[in-house]
C-alpha cells in the first residue's frame, strides 16, 4: 500500500514541532516505506532552511533535520519517487477546479494531493485539516 505524506506532516517529523510527537509515534507504527514525491523533498528542505532563517529552529539545525531525513531515505523508511511534473500539475489543474471555490485550497497542498494520487497513495499524512478534507474527498484515508 501506497502511503504519502504533506509537508507539515515531515516538518513534524524531522523539524521537531507542536506535532512531533504525533508523527513520530505514527512512523513507528508504521510498517510500510513512506513514500514521497520530489515536491516533498524539495519543500521540506526549503521550510527547515527557512525555520532556521527565522529564528523557529536553532542555527544549524536545519542540516542536522535533513541528515535525519536523510538516513531515513538510505534506510528505506522513506522513498522518493519521481513524478512527471506536467502530470501533477494537470492533476492539480482538476482538483483546483474542483474543490477550491468550495473549500479554498492553497496551490501547494493542491500540488502535493495531485503528487499523491499520481503515486496511487491510498494514505495521506497531513497536520493541516483543509488538505486533509481535500485528500479524503478524493479517496484517499488520512488517519492523523
Amino acid at each position: 500500500m501506497v502511503i504519502c505524506a504533506d509537508t507539515s506532516f515531515l516538518f513534524s517529523l524531522y523539524g521537531n514541532d507542536g506535532n512531533a510527537p504525533r508523527a513520530v509515534a505514527w512512523m513507528k507504527t508504521c510498517r510500510t516505506t513512506l513514500t514521497l514525491s520530489t515536491l516533498n523533498e524539495y519543500e521540506l528542505g526549503n521550510a527547515l532552511r527557512f525555520a532556521e532563517f527565522r529564528k523557529g529552529i536553532g542555527p544549524g539545525e536545519a542540516a542536522f533535520f535533513w541528515a535525519q531525513f536523510e538516513a531515513d531515505r538510505a534506510a528505506a523508511r522513506l522513498r522518493v519517487q519521481v513524478c512527471n511534473l506536467a502530470d501533477v500539475v494537470d492533476e492539480a489543474k482538476r482538483l483546483s477546479s474542483t474543490y477550491s471555490l468550495t473549500g479554498g485550497h492553497r496551490g501547494f497542498d493542491i500540488l502535493h494531493v495531485a503528487a499523491s494520487l499520481r503515486l496511487k497513495a491510498k494514505q495521506f499524512l497531513t497536520f493541516d485539516a483543509n488538505q486533509k478534507t481535500l485528500a479524503e474527498a478524493e479517496g484517499m484515508k488520512a488517519p492523523l
